[in-house]
């Protein structure tokens, strides 16, 4: 039912106002101004650009350097300031990927910077990892022996990297790492220097099954081709506005190797496309707007974790906030916000100061404007937003979904299908055009415009700067940073949606 509504864009309500919701005029303007059509019409010239470049959009092919060059472009035509800041990163794509358990195959995912198997795999008794809150995560879990054996080790509790590189000293020569809950694992080992064995993930219920056949033999087949190369981002910003009080969004534009990516990542590409291009490059309005269109997400959070590197402390003080938007039309969408002050009291903690006032701006449009119930997702690591919060700067965003699957309470509030995933293509050749809900597209490509004009126009609840203000205090706000840097353990650079920790 979710295919068939993506597949007729004529579905999706014409974009409104929000009612009942006060701002700021421009953020009005700008609803008003976002037409999911034109989003879907960005979404459209990335598909036919992934078809002419070999199914995909990945990080240094042809298919990502003319998605880059379609939004530079047109950016450009617009007026803005445009930015190519090129780096270098490990490219790597998959060569095999097979479990065999007694003659059956388990499905299982390499993860990112894994090393190889030689050809045919590696075959070893299989040593079932304890079960507890940290599982695989220090040198005791192992005390039951895994030396020359291919450890099996459930998610959560520390990053795959420090359990597949803990199993390593303790004698292990292939990891297996379980989902904690329902669906695959599709994760990244973070940095090529910390990959030690080969390392691969499985669903939750194939990793329960396994854990029943301790010493078993199996056979783990895992291979990936890496190479050196260089990619690009794309940054834009406006000619208006004050530059020491940037507001800032992003979306990564790369998809992985398997596919074409259209809505991991086309959807928040298109709506941050489209929204600058309503916007304008001199705008009416007091802060500066910078957009960033990141590449290498799929290998790590490269793009973006190069840019907030690249920035000297006081240009980072220069950006007031962050939002981040990373697949926001899941066929079967959810309709979550980054979950800024920790209100749910789970998983990740809060983000830097500011980041409660920006997931409650979104959440205010959706729920107020729309009519939308929203949950909160925690700052996992899982996308661009990672290295933002880790210098101290307050970030929010919105998210419809990956690979979790749909609960019956979620499909009863926002319809769609339970016990299915929110996206099942996700990371796959099948994330088209077919695999798009434009209906959860346009309404959050209304939040994306509304949430960019309320902030154009004043942080004042995020840092204290409002519109009309001549000077700000960057000493208060270093010292805040400061603070947070303090409270706030550094995040790691993940693969999308699923990487270091469970």
């Amino acid at each position: 039912m979710a295919a068939t509504t993506a597949l007729t864009v004529g579905m999706a309500p014409a974009a409104t106002a929000a009612t009942g919701l006060d701002g700021p005029a421009l953020a009005k303007q700008l609803v008003n101004k976002v037409d999911v059509n034109n989003v879907n019409r960005h979404l459209i010239a990335l598909q036919r650009i992934s078809d002419a470049n070999g199914g995909r959009r990945a990080a240094s092919t042809e298919g990502h350097k003319k998605s880059a060059e379609y939004v530079a472009t047109k950016l450009e035509q617009a007026g803005f300031t445009v930015t190519r800041q090129e780096f270098p990163f490990t490219y790597a794509e998959t060569l095999a990927e097979k479990l065999t358990v007694a003659g059956a195959d388990v499905p299982i995912i390499i993860m990112s910077y894994s090393p190889s198997t030689p050809v045919g795999g590696i075959t070893a008794p299989l040593a079932v990892v304890p079960v507890d809150d940290t599982s695989g995560c220090e040198a005791a879990d192992y005390a039951g022996g895994v030396t020359g054996k291919i450890a099996l080790i459930q998610r959560g509790g520390c990053s795959f990297a420090q359990k597949q590189a803990t199993a390593a000293e303790a004698g292990a020569i292939g990891a297996i790492i379980y989902n904690n809950v329902p669906g695959p694992v599709n994760g990244t080992l973070g940095d090529p220097a910390a990959a030690k064995i080969p390392t691969g993930g499985i669903t939750q219920a194939d990793g329960q099954a396994l854990a029943t056949k301790a010493g078993s033999s199996v056979t783990l087949d895992l291979r990936a081709f890496q190479e050196a190369r260089t990619s690009y981002n794309v940054i834009a910003e406006t000619k208006t506005g004050r530059k020491d009080n940037v507001v800032m969004l992003g979306a990564h534009l790369d998809s992985v190797t398997e596919g074409p990516g259209i809505n991991d990542n086309g959807t928040g590409s298109a709506a941050l496309l489209e929204t600058a291009l309503q916007l304008g490059s001199k705008p009416k309005a007091n802060n500066a707007v910078r957009f960033g269109w990141w590449s290498a997400e799929e290998f790590g959070l490269v793009g973006s974790t190069h840019y907030v590197n690249s920035l000297s402390f006081e240009q980072q003080l220069d950006i007031a906030l962050y939002l981040n938007y990373d697949m926001i039309g899941s066929p079967n969408a959810a309709y979550f916000a980054y979950d800024g002050d920790n209100s749910d009291g789970v998983g990740a903690g809060a983000g830097p100061y500011g980041s409660a006032q920006l997931e409650q701006t979104l959440v205010d449009y959706l729920e107020k404007g729309k009519g939308v119930p929203v949950e909160g997702t925690d700052f996992t690591g899982r996308s661009d937003y990672g290295r933002f919060i880790a210098v101290g700067i307050p970030a929010g965003g919105l998210f419809t979904g990956a690979e979790g699957v749909k609960t019956a309470a979620q499909a009863a509030k926002w319809g769609g299908s339970a016990d299915v995933p929110y996206d099942k293509c996700y990371h796959q050749a099948c994330d088209n055009l077919g695999n798009v809900d434009r209906v959860a597209l346009d309404r959050n490509s209304d939040t994306v415009a509304w949430a960019l004009g309320v902030y154009a126009t004043s942080t004042a609840n995020i840092n204290g700067v409002s519109g009309s203000s001549a000077t700000k205090t960057k000493a208060l706000r270093a010292t805040e940073r400061s603070q947070q840097r303090s409270l706030t353990a550094s995040v790691q650079a993940d693969d999308h949606h699923g990487a270091v920790a469970a």
